[in-house]
């Protein structure tokens, strides 16, 4: 792995790059299917039922908190086996809601490394979801000061790649982005001809699961933590 040679243009994920995030959506899952009680449905049937309700909504109402609290209530409105009451669907969205009151767990060896990283090269948060939310974290966690520019829109894909280095005016050869999602942070940040580092994170969402695309003519590399940034950059 040999390290990347003069300035470089780093565009960092947040959620599960920088902090924990997915963790969280999976305990309001679980606090769901309890509360559901499905007779025969299982909690991997359950969440596969969900994942088709998330697919269906994100290309309406992307992602984030306040729209998983949707999908729940969709999710219980389809399986309940019981008489689906107004104060019931209000209790599935809380477990969602509750998302928004968790602590900003930082992710081990990050603000260090960002520290060093900003001392050395320009960074840019690159994120999605909701703006509000997404801004709420971003001032909660207390590392925005390492990055000189924050971009949060709805969808992560080439085309918000391309965007992002054009509106910047980022060389692709000396711009990389650095996530944990092989959905939205590598694969189409390779398609838009940006270098991209892999992050893995255990807990990654299923939805953002992809196997990782060709590099073609940029670099793509893999590190175990984030504090693995330092021995490239």
């Amino acid at each position: 792995m040999k390290p990347a040679l003069g300035r470089q243009h780093l565009l960092i994920d947040a959620d599960d790059t920088l902090w924990e995030n997915n963790i969280y959506f999976e305990a309001a899952f679980e606090r769901f299917v309890d509360y559901l009680e499905h007779s025969t449905l299982t909690a991997p049937e359950v969440r596969s039922i969900l994942d088709e309700i998330e697919l269906a909504n994100i290309k309406v109402h992307g992602y984030g908190s306040l729209n998983f609290a949707r999908n729940l209530a969709q999710c219980y409105e389809r399986l309940a086996e019981r008489v689906v009451r107004p104060e019931d669907v209000e209790r599935v969205k809380g477990f969602a809601l509750e998302i928004l009151e968790q602590p900003v767990e930082i992710i081990a060896g990050v603000p260090e490394t960002l520290e060093y990283l900003a001392s050395r090269h320009d960074l840019t948060l690159f994120t999605k979801g909701h703006p509000e939310e997404q801004k709420l974290k971003i001032d909660r966690s207390g590392l925005g000061i390492y990055f000189g520019h924050t971009a949060i829109v709805k969808e992560k894909d080439a085309q918000a790649y391309a965007k992002l280095a054009a509106e910047r005016g980022l060389d692709p050869a000396k711009t990389w982005m650095i996530g944990n999602s092989p959905k939205s942070d590598i694969n189409p940040a390779l398609e838009a001809g940006l270098n991209a580092v892999f992050v893995p994170h255990a807990r990654t969402w299923a939805l953002e699961k992809q196997a990782l695309a060709s590099p073609g003519q940029r670099q793509l590399l893999v590190v175990e933590e984030f504090a693995g940034l330092r021995e490239i950059f």
